[in-house]
């Protein structure tokens, strides 16, 4: 529990990368365990679509006019998109997922961020339209991947709002 506790406490969202490329086994890995993620009745409703293209990635940073700035420098992109007529968890299979992949990426010594497309004006169009994703799959966000180009500090323990953790009996 240690090594994973850890791991969550040194995980933060990295809106800023450096200009180096994600290795393949890397990312690799990192799509290895989204496609681990538990999901209801293991209906595996999420498929990734992801680009290392920088003039696709510029093209996807328009589809929202704030809250994608993190795409500008990545150099990773993946869409998580989920076919919703398989299973009505289909938003919490895909939210899942997508932690997977940013707590893989933080494990691979690579920082991440997420950024919500579902039901963000036309951002969700625009990424359809980008990342050649069918009309079938709705898509939840987009996740930036790359090396980290700024230090944010880990989360305190002792700061944590553990009034927000209530025990029933």
């Amino acid at each position: 529990m240690d090594n994973f506790l850890e791991l969550c406490r040194r995980r933060r969202s990295i809106r800023n990368y450096a200009d180096r490329a994600v290795e393949k086994d890397k990312l690799d890995r990192i799509l290895q365990c989204a496609l681990m993620s538990p999901s209801g009745k293991r209906m595996n409703p999420w498929e990734f679509y992801v680009t290392d293209n920088r003039a696709l990635i510029g093209r996807l940073q328009s589809c929202k006019q704030a809250g994608a700035t993190m795409l500008k420098t990545a150099p990773v992109v993946v869409a998580v998109a989920l076919d919703t007529s398989l299973i009505d968890t289909w938003q919490a299979d895909g939210a899942i997922a997508a932690q997977n992949i940013l707590l893989a990426a933080e494990d691979e010594g690579l920082g991440a961020c997420w950024c919500h497309v579902y039901q963000r004006d036309e951002a969700e169009q625009v990424v359809r339209r980008e990342m050649g994703i069918p009309a079938h799959l709705t898509v939840l966000c987009l996740i930036s991947i790359g090396y980290k180009n700024e230090e944010r500090r880990q989360y305190e323990l002792e700061k944590l709002n553990y009034q927000k953790v209530h025990f029933v009996s």
